[in-house]
Order: C-alpha cells, then structure tokens, then sequence
C-alpha cells in the first residue's frame, strides 16, 4: 500500500466521524453505499432537512440548507441516493424558500445559529438567498437524478441569477454556480455560462489558481477533482499539476490534512479534517498521484 494513502486510512479511522468512515469504505473498500446512507440518518430531522452539525463548522442542531448540501454531497460521493430521504429534504428546502420570498432561492443558514457555537465567519450574509447555496443544491439534484417541484423552481431562480449577474462574486458562489452547469440538462447553455465565468477566474476573490496563496481559498481541484471532470478544461495544466504538488505535499505527520480556517472546536476541526483528507485522497488517487492498493 502507499505510505501516503496507508497513512490517511489511519488518520481516518482514529480521527475521523463515522460518516466519512463509511464513504472511504464505500470509495476504496468496495462496501455497499448503504452504509452512507445509515450514516446520513442520524442528522436527517423530523421536519425532513438536516442537522446536527452536519457541516462541521455550525454546531447547530436543527436544519439548514446548508447541511441539507452536505447530505446531498455524502450521496453523490457514494454513488446512491435514497430517493425518500432525499424528497423529505427537498419539501423542507421548498419550504425555506416560501419563507425566504426570494423566487425559489434558500439561505446557507438562519439566525438560529447564534444560539450555538459556530465559526467566526458565519454571521448575517449567510442568511441571505442566493447562487450560494442554491445553485450546488439544484446541480446536486440533477447528479442524483431526483426530481421535484422545488428543484424546477430554485433552477430558474439560478439562471435568472446568471443571465443579471456575468460573473458571480466570491469563490464559494462560483464553485455552486458551476455544480450548477456541470449537471442541468441545458449543455450548450451551461457550457456557455462557464466559459464566460472561467474568463473571469483570476479576479475572483478566494480562487486561489496559485497554491502558494497565502490564507483560505479555494483550489481548481475543488472544480476538478477528477481528470475526468467536466471544468477540468477550464484549468491549464500548469494550474492543475501545481494544485496536485501542493495537496499532495501538505500531508500531516498524522496522515489527514490540514485545515486553512479556524473551526469552532476541537472536535469540529477533527470532523473537518476528515472530510478535507477524504477528498485529498480521493482526489490524488483520481490523478493517479498515490495507489490506494491494499
């Protein structure tokens, strides 16, 4: 096995939350995605949205799109869906946005917060409707091929934002507005849109194209985590072996990687760490940077 992967498979099972022990099994041990799905269950609520701190960095019990976005992820990397589990989630994302009266649009979070540890940089402009999280919500929807009213209404609220907006501001919204285009159905338009955002990319606050950037940002390989990935061409390939080098260089000495923000708490910098090695190893042996080979 590789020093690196054997490392991480370490890191993983001392440190890291059961969830994203169960997609590494499901991603690289060949178990059944059935597990993520267990997994998944204990944060679904009864109004049919997620909670419990599913997104490490809000300590919140109670649902938020935010966590709903989460939850749709965990599917897609297993590869399933669990169709009734996921159209609980959409009615509770329907109904945020009836409350939000901002044409189909959701908020990452609300003020409900507060009242909960949660990191520095959640405050007010989370609880506004928006491409972000929107967008990734919708694109998530369409990747797990579930249909429902809510979904039809939040994708013509993000091409509207599209069409008023020509580049969306901040990193985080434009890697939403581009989950968005890798899976509608509309490929000429949305192969469109990106190209004219990608134009854009190196003024686009937070997308660090340089991994040398000091400080939080976002890398390309969070667009292309795959050589196979449809905005990989949106990168040169200078941008994307030098995003590899430098994921594959931070490799802790406890095997997970490192984080570039500060979480609430112990335990959430924990459960973000296994998140963040998850995809680091997912997406190097993708690139063929390390063998997961047991």
């Amino acid at each position: 096995m590789d020093d690196a992967f054997a490392a991480a498979d370490t890191f993983l099972l001392s440190q890291a939350r059961l969830l994203e022990r169960r997609l590494f099994a499901t991603c690289f041990l060949g178990a059944p995605a059935s597990g993520v799905v267990d997994a998944l269950r204990g944060y679904q609520n009864e109004d049919g949205g997620f909670g419990q701190a599913l997104e490490p960095d809000t300590r919140c019990p109670t649902s938020l799109p935010v966590y709903v976005e989460s939850a749709f992820q965990a599917l897609a990397t297993a590869g399933t869906v669990d169709r009734e589990m996921v159209l609980r989630a959409c009615d509770y994302l329907a109904h945020c946005a009836h409350e939000a009266g901002a044409g189909g649009a959701v908020a990452l979070a609300n003020p409900i917060i507060e009242s909960f540890p949660r990191a520095g940089h959640w405050t007010q402009w989370t609880y506004e409707p928006g491409l972000n999280p929107t967008a990734g919500l919708v694109g998530l929807l369409y990747q797990l091929g579930v249909e429902h009213p809510w979904r039809e209404d939040a994708a013509r609220y993000c091409w509207e934002q599209l069409e008023s907006v020509p580049v969306p501001a901040g990193a985080h919204t434009v890697l939403e507005a581009l989950v968005f285009l890798d899976h509608v159905p509309e490929r000429e338009r949305a192969d469109d849109f990106a190209a004219r955002i990608a134009a854009h990319f190196e003024e686009i606050p937070e997308l660090h194209l340089d991994p040398e950037t000091a400080g939080y940002g976002i890398s390309p390989l969070q667009f292309a985590p795959t050589p196979t990935s449809r905005w990989r061409k949106l990168f040169t390939g200078a941008q994307i072996a030098a995003a590899i080098d430098h994921m594959a260089q931070s490799q802790q000495s406890d095997g997970g990687w490192p984080l570039t923000w500060e979480p609430p708490s112990e335990a959430a910098t924990l459960e973000w760490r296994g998140v963040v090695t998850l995809e680091a190893l997912r997406t190097l042996v993708a690139y063929g940077r390390i063998t997961p080979g047991f």
